[in-house]
Order: structure tokens, then C-alpha cells, then sequence
């Protein structure tokens, strides 16, 4: 498997991770989400991290915290679509969700996706509990799935 690292996103990392995005759209996110995605990442970010192969960034995906204080959402994650299918994803994901179990008060941990990656958090230990078509965009369901590991 290839040598990543993970490490905490800063402000210059911006246009590196927005063109890392899209590569991805309009395949796996529609091009309305790209204003989404940059209020993200001026606003409302909490815990966001980028992966890196060969001194670039490959990949980047978040966690966000409820209201509630006890609940973690994984957010905005992509990879490079070239750098999909080879491990990427999978340590990203690992690295958030042990990130997520150091922290004593939190119960719970949810993914709010698509049908594109559904099959991919099935994999890491992900079920489905709800679903909205359309909700993201036209042919862009929402998939809200839960950890149970």
C-alpha cells in the first residue's frame, strides 16, 4: 500500500483541497455543492484533515459535532478520483473514527452521504438508517448511516 500521511488542514491548504474536490464533481458531487463546500471551509469547520501522498494533498474529510454533545458527524470527505481504490479512503475514515473514540462523550457517530459512497461505509462498519432521494441534488440521495462497531 502507499505511504500517506494525515494531518490537520490549515487555511493555505484551500485551493489545494478545492481542486482535489473537483476531480470528483459532477460524478460523485453535484457543482452546487462546490459553494457549499467553500462555506464549509471558511465557517464551519471543527475537525478537518487532509491525507497526503508525495507531498500533495490527495484527499481531505471532517467531523463536526451536534448540539445534542454527544453525537460526531463525519463531513466532507473526497479523495482525488485517481487516488480512489487504492487505500486512501480507508485510512482517512480509520483515522477519523479512532479520532472520534478518544473522545470520552461522544456516543454516537454519523455519516450524512450519498448512494456513490453508501457501499464504501457499509464496508467500514457503517448501516444505513435513513434516506431522502434527491436531498443533495437531483440524483444526489441522502444516506444518513450510523457506526456500529
Amino acid at each position: 500500500m502507499d505511504k500517506f500521511s494525515i494531518r490537520r488542514y490549515q487555511p493555505v491548504d484551500f485551493q489545494e483541497v478545492i481542486g482535489v474536490f473537483n476531480t470528483n464533481v459532477p460524478d460523485f458531487f453535484d457543482p452546487s455543492e462546490t459553494q457549499d463546500l467553500f462555506h464549509y471551509l471558511e465557517q464551519e469547520i471543527e475537525d478537518y484533515f487532509v491525507i497526503i501522498k508525495d507531498a500533495q494533498i490527495v484527499g481531505a474529510g471532517g467531523i463536526n459535532y451536534d448540539a445534542d454533545g454527544i453525537t460526531a458527524r463525519l463531513s466532507w470527505d473526497f479523495l482525488d478520483r485517481n487516488m480512489q481504490q487504492n487505500g486512501a479512503g480507508t485510512i482517512l475514515t480509520q483515522h477519523r473514527i479512532l479520532h472520534v473514540q478518544q473522545l470520552p462523550h461522544i456516543q454516537r457517530l454519523i455519516v450524512r452521504t450519498s448512494q456513490m459512497a453508501e457501499g464504501f461505509y457499509q464496508k467500514m462498519g457503517f448501516e444505513v438508517k435513513e434516506r431522502l432521494p434527491d436531498y443533495w441534488a437531483k440524483g444526489f440521495d441522502l444516506v444518513v448511516m450510523e457506526f456500529k462497531a
